[in-house]
C-alpha cells in the first residue's frame, strides 16, 4: 500500500473524525451484525437479498473504519496558537473580494477532509485555497477554477 500523505486538520476536524470512528465501531458495526443475524435466520442464503445487502453494508462500514484509522495515523493538527494572521494558512479565516464582481466573501481554510463549501470551509487543496495559501492582506491572487481564472484580493486574515 502506498504511503499516505499527511492530512492537515483543525482541532474541530480531528474531533469529528474521532467521533465518526467511534460511531462506526460501536454503533454501525453492531447494527450491521444484527442485520446479518436477522438475515441468517431467514435460512437459504442463495436467494437471501437481505443477507447480501447486510454483508455489503458490513464491507462498507469496515472499509470506512480502515480509511478513518489510516487518516488518523497521518494527521497533523493545526493548533490555534500556531495559526499566524500574517499569511493565509490552514486554520485561518480569510476575507476576500472578487475583483470581477466586487463581491466579498469570508472562508475558513481547512484540510481537504474537512472541506464543506456550503459552510464556507474550503480546502487548502481547492483552486481558491491553493491560490490564497501563503499570501498576505492586500495581495491579489489568481485562482484557476473550472470556469477560468478568478482574481481575488485578500482583505483580512483572522483566526
Amino acid at each position: 500500500m502506498a504511503a499516505m500523505k499527511q492530512i492537515t486538520l483543525t482541532q474541530e476536524g480531528l474531533l469529528k473524525l474521532e467521533e465518526e470512528l467511534e460511531h462506526l465501531k460501536i454503533v454501525r458495526r453492531k447494527e450491521v451484525s444484527e442485520k446479518i443475524k436477522v438475515a441468517l435466520s431467514f435460512g437459504d442464503l442463495s436467494e437471501n437479498s437481505e443477507y447480501d445487502e447486510a454483508k455489503n453494508e458490513q464491507a462498507m462500514v469496515e472499509a470506512r473504519i480502515s480509511e478513518v484509522e489510516a487518516l488518523l495515523k497521518n494527521v497533523v493538527v493545526v493548533n490555534d496558537d500556531d495559526i499566524s494572521t500574517d499569511v493565509v494558512s490552514v486554520g485561518c479565516t480569510v476575507k476576500m473580494k472578487c475583483l470581477k464582481n466586487g463581491k466579498e466573501d469570508i472562508f475558513k481554510i481547512v484540510g481537504s477532509t474537512e472541506a464543506s463549501p456550503l459552510q464556507k470551509k474550503i480546502s487548502d487543496e481547492s483552486p481558491v485555497g491553493k491560490a490564497v495559501i501563503g499570501h498576505k492582506v492586500g495581495e491579489k491572487v489568481d485562482a484557476e477554477v473550472p470556469s477560468g481564472v478568478i482574481q481575488y484580493e485578500i482583505l483580512e486574515i483572522s483566526k
